[in-house]
């Protein structure tokens, strides 16, 4: 029995060493295995760099791909359009200091990429937009006035956006947009504005008082020609048909007060000679 214990000890510490050996072997195969895989995940380009052949020119896609581990290491760039704001302060035509912002939307050239990683890195972005984007704005914005960055706003912002976009395929980057999303001007501009505006209120103030004014005048015009013709009217008419358009006007105006007492609440009292209320009328019947 004591045989048989041993014969059965001495195998199972083979059986050890055994899968301790192959565990060894399984581990540096699965090591190996690992270092020798990579992946590339969606909207990003790998860049393989080699110790022997440098910077490789064709640009690894999505995907799970194999390396010579030490020899090879993959740099693994993102392709996706990323926004980024730039402000810059510079001057307008008429010397005015002004506050503006970009924002642009910009991706690498796929195309391009060793190039990109063997000229700009992996932070391509922050090594060009922030320098072209400040030229580029200073430069369009020198062309303008500070009254038309606001008028002809539009213009200027695909100014802008012609010229980045021009700027930027130097350094093999895709300018997908470009717009203006901030405008501010210095404190004596904005007070110089304002003053205009206020000039220009009082301005068309003035102006409709002049044109109330003249109308009033013609109305006052018209006005007096029309009691001019209607006086000569009645004047004619009574030196024709003599005192009957008198006392036709009188019977008139005595049905109006008639009727204009006869709504009334209050007790009113007219004066004993009639006739008397309409005196002046017909001065040449006196």
């Amino acid at each position: 029995m004591a045989g048989a214990g041993k014969e059965a000890a001495a195998q199972l510490a083979n059986l050890l060493s055994k899968v301790a050996r192959y565990s060894v072997f399984l581990g540096i195969g699965g090591s190996a295995l690992q270092a020798s895989l990579y992946t590339v995940d969606g909207g990003e380009r790998a860049v393989m760099y080699d110790r022997i052949q440098g910077v490789l020119d064709e640009p690894i896609g999505e995907g799970t791909h194999v390396r010579i581990p030490w020899f090879q290491s993959p740099n693994v760039m993102d392709i996706r359009t990323r926004p980024r704001n730039i402000s810059s302060v510079t001057g307008t035509k008429d010397l005015q200091m002004v506050n503006i912002t970009l924002r642009v939307l910009s991706k690498p050239d796929v195309e391009q990429l060793p190039r990109i990683f063997r000229n700009l890195g992996l932070d391509w972005d922050e090594r060009v937009l922030p320098s072209i984007g400040n030229e580029v704005l200073k430069a369009v914005v020198a062309q303008y006035q500070a009254e038309q960055l606001l008028t002809q706003r539009d213009q200027v912002s695909a100014a802008v956006r012609d010229s980045l976009m021009k700027r930027a395929t130097e350094f093999n980057i895709l300018v997908d947009d470009v717009a203006i999303t901030h405008l501010s001007f210095g404190t004596e501009f904005t007070k110089a504005v304002e003053s205009k505006q206020v000039a220009q209120q009082e301005a068309e103030r003035a102006r409709f008082v002049v044109m109330k004014a003249d109308q009033e005048r013609k109305a006052a015009v018209i006005r007096a020609e029309g009691e001019s013709e209607s006086a000569k009217l009645i004047s004619d008419a009574t030196k024709n048909a003599g005192m009957g358009l008198i006392e036709l006007r009188r019977i008139e105006a005595a049905r109006d007060i008639a009727g204009t007492l006869a709504k009334s609440r209050n007790v009113v009292y007219l004066p004993s000679g009639g006739p008397n209320m309409l005196l002046g009328i017909n001065p040449t019947a006196q």
